[in-house]
C-alpha cells in the first residue's frame, strides 16, 4: 500500500547533485531544506515545502505531494494565507518570464496551464478551503494575472471560469447538505425513546421488514457508503487542527465543525442501539433467540461484504449489558458463529485479528474486477483512533523548527486509503422499504432496554434488583 504514494519525482533540470547521494536542491552546503531520505521528502521548513508545490516552467509536483501538502497545510497555515504565497511566487516566476520573445511567450502559456492545473485540483479536492471571502478573492487574484498570459486564444480563460463554475457547485451541494444534517441532528437517546412495560403486538420489528440476513447486510452497506461519501479529506484533518489548537489553548475562528463525522458517528450509535432495541422489546425467549441468531447472520455477512463498520455496530449493540444480561436467552443461541465475529473484533494487540482482516478486504479491493469485491468500510471509530494516535506520538516539528512531513505522509496515506474506499459505487439494488425502517425505527433509551430486558428476564443479583427498583420508581412517577 505504502507503494501507492510516491513522493514527487523533481525534475533533475531544478536540482544538483547531493551530498548524501539522494536528489536534493543544490544549496550547496546548506542542503538540509528541505531534506530527503530515499528520495522523499521527510522534512521541511513551510516556505520550502510551499515552493516544492508550486509548478514552474520545468516541474509540476506529483499529485500525491500536493494532495499531502494541501492536506496538512491547514496544521500551520490558513489556506487564504498559503493561496497569497503561492499567487506571489506565481508573480515572481511570470516576471521572469515576461521577456516579450516567442520563445518566452510559448513558455508563459506553458506554466500558465500548470498553474491553473494546480488550482484545479486544489479546488476539486478540497473546494471546502474556499468557502471564505478571503480565500476566494486570493483564488481571483490569481486566476487573473494567469489568464493575462494566454489573452491571445483564451484557452486559460475558459478553464478558469469552468473551474470556478464547478468550485461554486460544490460548495453549494455541500453546503445544502449540512443544512439538513443541522435541522436533524439530534442525539441517539432523544430518537423515538420508548417506556412502555409490553411492546404492541401489532408493532413491527426488523423480520417483518426483512429475514434475509444477507439482504439486510447489503442495505446497511447503502447507508454505509451514503454517510461516507459525504465525509471529505479536511473533515477528518480537523483532527488533528482542532486538537492542535485545544493543546495551544487556542479558538480556531476558521475551524469547521465536523457536522459530517459527528453524523457518521451517531449513524453507528443508532445502529448499535436499534440492534438491542429489536432484541429486547421481543417478550417471547424463543422469539428473541431467533432475534439474536439473526443479527449474528447480518454481522457474519457484513463481515464478508467487507462492511467492518456495521458489523461492529451490530456487535456492540448485543454486547450491551442490557442484551448481554439475557443469559437465558444465550443459552439458547447458537454462538459457535458469534465467537468467531468477537475473534475478529477482538480489542487485544490493539485490533491485530480486525486490522489483518481489514488488510486483507484492502488487498482484495485493489486486485478486484467488481465493486462487490472493492467494498471496505474500516471501523471509522478505529479509524479515527489511528490518526489520533499518529498526532499524538510524532511532533509536527522537528527540534530544528522543521515541519514532520514525514508524520503528515502517513497520516496522509492513510486518509488517502479511506477516499479510496469510500468512492466505491455500491452494487446492491437498494431496497427503500428495509433502509426506510433501519433510519427511522424507534429506538430505546438505555433506560428502556434495560426496562424491556428485566421484564424479559427478571434481576439475578442485588445490583441488578436495586437498579430494576430504581428504574419502576422512575417510570411510576413519569406515569
Amino acid at each position: 500500500m505504502r507503494e501507492t504514494m510516491p513522493q514527487t519525482p523533481i525534475f533533475s533540470s531544478m536540482l544538483g547533485s547531493s551530498c548524501s547521494g539522494q536528489v536534493q536542491p543544490d544549496m550547496g552546503e546548506r542542503c538540509v531544506d528541505p531534506v530527503y531520505q530515499d528520495g522523499n521528502i521527510v522534512s521541511g521548513s513551510l516556505e520550502a515545502l510551499i515552493e516544492r508545490l508550486v509548478p514552474t516552467m520545468d516541474y509540476y509536483p506529483d499529485r500525491t505531494y500536493i494532495f499531502t501538502f494541501l492536506l496538512s497545510s491547514r496544521v500551520f497555515i490558513h489556506p487564504h494565507e498559503l493561496l497569497a504565497k503561492v499567487g506571489q511566487i506565481c508573480i515572481k516566476q511570470k516576471q521572469q518570464l515576461e521577456t516579450g520573445t516567442e520563445a518566452e511567450k510559448a513558455k508563459l502559456k506553458s506554466f500558465a496551464a500548470k498553474i491553473i492545473q494546480l488550482l484545479k485540483e486544489w479546488t476539486e479536492t478540497f473546494p471546502y478551503d474556499f468557502q471564505d471571502e478571503k480565500s476566494m478573492k486570493e483564488l481571483k487574484e490569481i486566476a487573473h494575472r494567469i489568464t493575462q498570459c494566454d489573452e491571445e486564444n483564451g484557452t486559460v480563460k475558459k478553464i478558469t471560469s469552468q473551474m470556478t463554475q464547478n468550485l461554486l457547485m460544490a460548495l453549494s451541494a455541500r453546503s445544502q447538505y449540512q443544512e439538513i444534517r443541522e435541522k436533524f441532528r439530534q442525539p441517539v437517546t432523544d430518537k423515538g425513546t420508548i417506556l412502555k412495560n409490553k411492546p404492541q403486538s401489532t408493532q413491527k420489528d426488523i423480520l417483518s421488514v426483512c429475514c434475509d440476513p444477507l439482504i439486510l447486510a447489503q442495505q446497511l452497506t447503502h447507508i454505509e457508503l451514503e454517510r461516507v461519501s459525504n465525509i471529505y479529506p479536511e473533515d477528518l484533518m480537523q483532527i488533528v487542527s482542532h486538537m492542535d489548537s485545544l493543546d495551544n489553548h487556542k479558538c480556531r475562528g476558521d475551524v469547521t465543525k465536523t457536522y459530517n463525522l459527528e453524523a457518521y458517528d451517531n449513524w453507528f450509535n443508532c445502529l448499535s442501539m436499534l440492534v438491542a432495541t429489536e432484541i429486547c422489546r421481543v417478550v417471547k425467549k424463543k422469539q428473541r433467540t431467533r432475534m439474536v441468531e439473526f443479527f449474528i447472520d447480518v454481522a457474519r455477512e457484513c463481515f464478508n461484504i467487507g462492511n467492518f463498520n456495521s458489523m461492529m455496530a451490530i456487535i456492540s449493540g448485543m454486547n450491551l449489558s442490557p442484551v448481554a444480561r439475557l443469559k437465558k436467552t444465550w443459552s439458547k443461541v447458537k454462538t459457535a458463529k458469534f465467537d468467531v465475529l468477537e475473534h475478529h473484533m477482538d480489542p487485544s494487540s490493539n485490533f491485530c485479528n480486525y486490522r489483518t482482516a481489514l488488510q486483507g478486504a484492502a488487498q482484495r479491493s485493489q486486485t478486484a474486477n467488481s465493486n462487490r469485491e472493492k467494498i471496505v468500510i474500516p471501523v471509522f471509530n478505529l479509524f479515527i483512533k489511528d490518526i489520533y494516535f499518529l498526532h499524538k506520538i510524532h511532533t509536527n516539528r522537528l527540534p530544528n523548527g522543521q515541519i514532520n512531513f514525514k508524520k503528515f505522509w502517513e497520516i496522509s496515506r492513510q486518509i488517502h486509503d479511506f477516499l479510496t474506499w469510500k468512492q466505491v459505487e455500491c452494487p446492491f439494488e437498494k431496497d427503500k422499504k428495509i433502509q426506510s425502517y433501519l433510519l427511522t425505527a424507534p429506538i430505546y433509551s438505555e433506560e428502556a432496554l434495560f426496562i424491556a430486558s428485566f421484564e424479559s428476564e427478571g434481576p439475578e443479583n442485588h445490583m441488578e434488583k436495586d437498579s430494576w427498583k430504581t428504574l419502576r420508581t422512575t417510570l411510576l412517577n413519569r406515569a
